[in-house]
C-alpha cells in the first residue's frame, strides 16, 4: 500500500460469527505507524464466585454504530496521530424459536425481541465479546485511544450483557454506564 493510499480509516462492525483478533489487528496496520494497541474483552466463567455459563448481548444496532462512530470521531480529535481505529463487536450465536417454545442454533439472523426491538445474542466462554484495536505513529497514542474506545463504549453504547449461570441469570450495569447511573 502506498502512503498516499493510507488515509485514517475506522472499522466498525457487530457481528453474530466469531471474532479474529488477527482480522482486527490487520485493519489497522498502517507503514507510517509502529504502534498497534488492542483491547480484547472475552467472556470468562465466573464472576464473583458464580459459575458463569454463557453471555447474552442485546443491542439496538443502529443506534450502537451511531455512538461508536462518535467515539472514533472523539478519538481523532483528542489524538489527532492516530491513523485506523477498528472496533467489532460480537453479538453471538444465531438462535430461532422451536415451536416448543426451546431455542435452537440456526445459520441466519439473529433473535429478534419484539418488546425493545433489538437484537439478542449468545457469546460462549472464552470466545471474544469486543476487540478494538488503534494505530499511530507511537504507543502512548494508540494506548490511550484504546483505553478511551472501551471506557467510552460501555458507558454510552446500548449493547446489553446478561450473563447466564447455572440456575439463574443477571443483567449486567455497567460502572460507567450513563444512563444506569441517571436513575439512582
Amino acid at each position: 500500500m502506498e502512503e498516499s493510499e493510507d488515509v485514517p480509516k475506522d472499522f466498525i462492525k457487530l457481528k453474530s460469527e466469531k471474532l479474529s483478533v488477527d482480522e482486527v489487528s490487520e485493519l489497522v496496520v498502517s507503514p507510517s505507524c509502529g504502534a498497534v494497541s488492542l483491547f480484547i474483552g472475552t467472556t470468562r466463567n465466573n464472576f464473583k464466585g458464580r459459575k458463569v455459563i454463557r453471555l447474552e448481548y442485546e443491542a439496538y444496532s443502529s443506534m450502537a454504530e451511531t455512538e461508536i462512530k462518535k467515539i472514533c470521531r472523539y478519538v481523532r480529535q483528542k489524538w489527532p496521530s492516530v491513523k485506523h481505529i477498528a472496533v467489532h463487536h460480537r453479538l453471538g450465536l444465531n438462535f430461532k424459536k422451536r415451536k416448543n417454545g426451546r431455542k435452537k442454533p440456526m445459520s441466519g439472523g439473529l433473535i429478534y425481541s419484539k418488546v425493545w426491538n433489538s437484537n439478542i445474542c449468545v457469546v460462549p466462554i472464552t470466545e471474544a465479546s469486543v476487540i478494538i484495536a488503534v494505530s499511530s505513529p507511537h504507543r502512548v497514542e494508540s494506548l490511550e485511544a484504546v483505553t478511551y474506545c472501551i471506557n467510552t463504549l460501555k458507558a454510552s453504547v446500548p449493547i446489553w450483557k446478561k450473563e447466564i449461570y447455572e440456575d439463574e441469570y443477571s443483567w449486567k450495569e455497567n460502572k460507567e454506564c450513563f444512563w444506569a447511573n441517571s436513575e439512582k
